[in-house]
């Protein structure tokens, strides 16, 4: 689309550079800015462009332009508003999704802007601004409808305006009534309560009373007979009829119109295809109620003026409905209307949107303006949190046949592809010991067992009152909530229940199931000690990925290797994963480029194979959906610009990240759509409301109101007294409205302990410290060295949590007001100095430890402050050369010249002053000869001469590792 500069107005310059709402007036046909503290008030006699800037996690903005026209305004003025629309959109980049308003039949995006209502005032341009003399307060009466979003309409102050399916806000100068049609909905009286705050606040300074008038109630109470004092007394209301509006609603046949010269013109097509439009022409689609315009991306300005005028004059018949006017740009096409066409290609192209986009900042640059904001942003880069605390227990049991089976705490974390697994994990809440339980379900897995660790979960859930929070969860696509719970983790091929070995023996397959004696490769994977996985994947070369280690086991001969893209940090996981798999034993080190003949033999031959991360389902923005679920059926509404608030206590919920779904069920809500929530979360994984190509395997969880976990709330920002309140929606909201309180019931004391299976479910404070989760048979079974054992076994607790090495760290609770905002991501830096460490707590028995000392004159310098720096390669080198001094004799001075030292307190992982640029993997290099012998009993070439593993288990114990 060719842009100039006098298809830009002005008054659009800067626009759509932030976040957030802006607005224009229609004013001698241009549009004038309006001050942001008039934002959501409107004037009948005026037409307003409103635009709404979303960021995105992609770091890309999203642009939703809509224009009002108030019910007196002109169609000069309301002409103009839909072609400066148009013009704001050019200025844009041509991306926006473009909305005509109608006073009274706004679209629900549109009033959630401006929550919880707008309402008209009389007046337009002429006397909009001006100060208003204070008048005498006027009695009005407004109606109200709407379960998510409030239409709120003035109508006459008369009985007959009165009827049993809506709600009506009568405004006295004194108190303010609300009365409830017998045969509107609970959420329907809630909302229209924050309405009743609304002019309350808004008209009455604060200062008025509230009263709840219930249809058919007669004079059952006083406030009852003054609300009918004011028709004359109560009478009997009549039967709602039938109004126009009502007919509107009749089906129009869709059809598709091509814009030529201006004119929409029948297109004759048998089913509505993708293919069917055209990149040169403009498009409209009539489907009654709505009415789209397509734009392609070809075509000119004035084109796409000229279509939005066709689009304009085909609703504006007298016989037509009153219609939405939806306006969207090749590339950029709604949901809703792709939705209308049979077929729809899974990819467009939308880089050429980011092209023009550039032409206009370009062209705006040349003319003197500021364009910053106007290109795309960078993406976010946000390293994943898994807000949940991890200083819980662990319980789990592996499925057999329709059985469980309790898994010993020093292999829980150990999986079978072919099995299906249930766990619990309960961790310490605000107030109240929380729970997080659910089903992992192998790939290979069989259905029998799926449904029965299912049905088990169900029964534990029962047992636990609706306090746990449940997940249903498949191999690769685990949640990082699942992996900060299980530290470390491992899956092997095959499986070893008795449903799997009875299903591969009755078809005849081939038992894959991992032998220690056997061939087997694992990729290991994780940002750190405490997330880490090590899989296992087919042995061959194609396998291999130059982003990730792996670990090649045959018989008694271990490699491990390091592809060319790898950190130091991935080597560390490398050997804490290969303690796990195959302890005791030492490694050959293999690196990309350079592998042996025997590794490759291994493997089948060398062979290419791919270098980049393997993808993982990416965190989208959320979308919040109201479901109703009948005989198998999902109907969905969706909730724009959502808040805590419309999470309503009698309905069910969907949350919907493309990552992971939430199912959240309020506390009214019967006890037969409860059992059901499982079901809903993957009816709408089915229907992928969104057509963002959701897969059947997203983690799902069902969360009960009241029991709202960390990695829900952080979406909104959440109050965690709102999911404690007595009654229904209405109450909950009325008793705020009258009184400023919220009626909460008593918050749960934190449960004893309980079991399921035979174990304890509730942690005692040991259990909780995740630092001392090894225990001494564990430290015998990996084969530790006597002085290890010895100190490992003053911190050993036999009741904790038993994990993988090493003991995960103690991370932080996120609390439940958390949002995506106030999390600030850590240095790199400090993520390193924060990794797992083994023994966090001093002990009497644990060797003297001296205090941070002030670094002395002669301590060398960093490199950085070194005149000489020396380049990374020669401090590998040096560092390389001191692992390989075997020829030193015992007590010898140490070569140190060049090596930057650094004190104990420094080097350690968990360091409140941690060192930079160094190599994380060799910190115990760093140390002086006297600190390194006074913490290792031992010289570093008798140190360097232990096996790796040894020299592995000496330097976890001293936090060098």
């Amino acid at each position: 689309m060719a842009v100039s500069m006098r298809d830009l107005d002005s008054a659009f310059q800067g626009a759509g550079q932030k976040a957030g709402l802006e607005i224009w007036r229609i004013e001698n046909f241009r549009p004038v800015p309006v001050p942001k503290s008039s934002y959501g008030k409107f004037f009948t006699g005026d037409s307003y462009i409103i635009l709404k800037t979303t960021a995105l996690k992609t770091g890309a903005f999203r642009y939703d332009i809509h224009y009002w026209l108030g019910k007196d305004t002109s169609q000069d003025e309301a002409g103009a508003a839909a072609i400066k629309t148009v013009e704001l959109d050019a200025a844009l980049g041509g991306r926006a999704v473009q909305y005509r308003e109608v006073q009274g039949h706004e679209t629900e995006k549109f009033l959630s802007y401006f929550k919880p209502c707008i309402i008209p005032q009389e007046g337009g341009v002429a006397s909009g601004f001006k100060h208003a003399e204070v008048e005498e307060h006027k009695t009005r009466m407004f109606v109200c409808k709407g379960k998510h979003v409030v239409h709120v309409k003035e109508v006459p102050f008369a009985r007959s305006s009165l009827n049993h399916d809506d709600i009506f806000i009568l405004d006295t100068k004194s108190k303010i009534f609300q009365f409830n049609g017998s045969n509107s909905s609970i959420q329907e009286r809630a909302k229209a309560l924050e309405v009743v705050q609304y002019i309350k606040d808004t008209y009455h300074d604060g200062k008025c009373e509230i009263a709840a008038i219930e249809d058919g109630k007669l004079m059952a109470d006083a406030e009852t007979g003054e609300f009918w004092g004011f028709f004359g007394g109560f009478a009997p209301l009549p039967r709602k009829t039938t109004s126009e509006e009502d007919n509107s609603a009749a089906t129009i046949p869709t059809k598709l119109l091509r814009v030529v010269k201006g004119q929409a013109v029948p297109f004759e097509t048998n089913a509505l295809k993708r293919e069917l439009l055209d990149t040169n022409s403009c498009y409209v689609l009539d489907c009654g109620l709505e009415v789209f315009v397509w734009m392609g991306r070809n075509t000119s300005l004035d084109e796409r003026k000229s279509a939005s005028a066709a689009a304009e004059e085909l609703v504006a018949g007298p016989s037509r409905p009153k219609a939405h006017i939806i306006r969207v740009i090749e590339g950029f096409e709604t949901v809703m209307f792709r939705s209308k066409f049979d077929s729809w290609p899974s990819t467009t192209d939308v880089t050429v949107s980011e092209d023009g986009r550039g032409k206009v900042a370009a062209l705006l640059k040349r003319q003197g303006f500021n364009v910053k904001g106007l290109l795309k942003a960078a993406p976010v880069k946000e390293e994943q949190q898994p807000f949940i605390d991890c200083t819980g227990n662990l319980q789990v049991w592996r499925i057999d046949g329709q059985d469980k089976t309790l898994i010993p705490p020093n292999e829980q974390s150990k999986f079978y592809s072919g099995d299906c697994y249930m766990f619990q994990y309960t961790y310490p809440g605000e107030d109240k010991e929380e729970y997080l339980i659910g089903t992992w379900f192998g790939r290979q897995s069989i259905e029998d067992e799926r449904g029965a660790a299912i049905t088990l979960v169900n029964k534990m859930a029962e047992s636990l009152k609706g306090q746990a929070v449940q997940a249903r969860i498949y191999e690769g696509k685990e949640p990082i909530q699942f992996f900060s719970i299980f530290q470390s983790f491992i899956v092997f091929k095959g499986g070893i229940s008795s449903g799997y070995k009875k299903y591969i023996s009755e078809n005849g397959i081939a038992d894959d199931t991992y032998t220690e004696d056997g061939l087997a490769l694992f990729r290991v994977q994780g940002s750190g000690p405490d997330n880490m996985q090590a899989i296992q994947v087919d042995p061959v070369g194609t396998s291999l990925n130059s982003s990730y280690c792996y670990i090649l086991l045959s018989g008694t001969t271990v490699f491990t290797w390091s592809g060319n893209l790898t950190t130091s940090e991935d080597h560390e996981l490398i050997e804490r994963q290969l303690d796990l798999i195959k302890p005791n034993v030492q490694s050959k080190p293999q690196k990309e480029g350079s592998e042996s003949e025997q590794f490759w033999n291994l493997l089948g031959g060398k062979c290419e194979y791919p270098s980049h991360k393997l993808a993982k389902e990416a965190e989208s923005d959320p979308h919040l959906f109201s479901c109703a679920f009948s005989k198998g059926s999902l109907k969905l509404t969706e909730i724009f610009n959502f808040s805590q608030d419309d999470l309503m206590t009698e309905d069910i919920f969907v949350l919907d990240c493309h990552s992971e779904i939430f199912v959240w069920i309020g506390q009214q809500v019967d006890s037969k759509s409860k059992m059901q929530a499982l079901t809903i979360g993957e009816k709408f994984l089915e229907q992928d409301f969104l057509l963002e190509k959701l897969s059947r395997e997203t983690p799902i969880y069902v969360v009960m109101e009241g029991t709202e976990p960390s990695f829900l709330t952080r979406f909104f920002i959440w109050d965690s007294a709102k999911s404690t309140m007595h009654g229904n929606s209405f109450q909950r909201k009325l008793a705020i409205v009258k009184n400023g309180i919220m009626p909460t019931v008593d918050k749960p004391k934190r449960r004893s302990s309980t079991s399921y299976g035979g174990r304890s479910s509730v942690p005692d404070k040991s259990q909780r410290s995740r630092s001392m989760s090894f225990s001494p048979d564990r430290v015998r079974v990996r084969g530790r060295s006597p002085a290890f054992n010895a100190l490992a076994a003053n911190f050993e607790n036999s009741n904790a949590r038993n994990l993988s090495t090493p003991p995960p760290v103690v991370r932080k609770l996120y609390p439940k007001s958390v949002t995506p905002d106030s999390i600030k991501l850590a240095p790199r830096s400090t993520a390193i100095a924060a990794l797992t460490t083994t023994f966090d707590q001093p002990q009497q028995s644990t060797p003297s430890r001296t205090p941070p000392k002030e670094p002395s004159p002669k301590t060398p310098k960093t490199p950085s402050e070194l005149n000489g720096k020396e380049n990374s390669n020669s401090m590998s080198s040096r560092i390389e050369a001191l692992t390989i001094q075997e020829d030193v004799k015992e007590g010898e001075a140490e070569d140190e010249e060049g090596l930057p030292m650094y004190p104990y307190e420094r080097l350690k992982i968990n360091s409140p002053e941690p060192v930079s640029d160094i190599d994380v993997t060799k910190r115990e290099t760093y140390l002086s000869s006297a600190e390194f012998r006074e913490k290792f009993g031992m010289t570093k070439e008798g140190f360097y001469k232990l096996p790796k593993w040894k020299q592995n288990k000496q330097k976890m114990a001293l936090h060098l590792f």
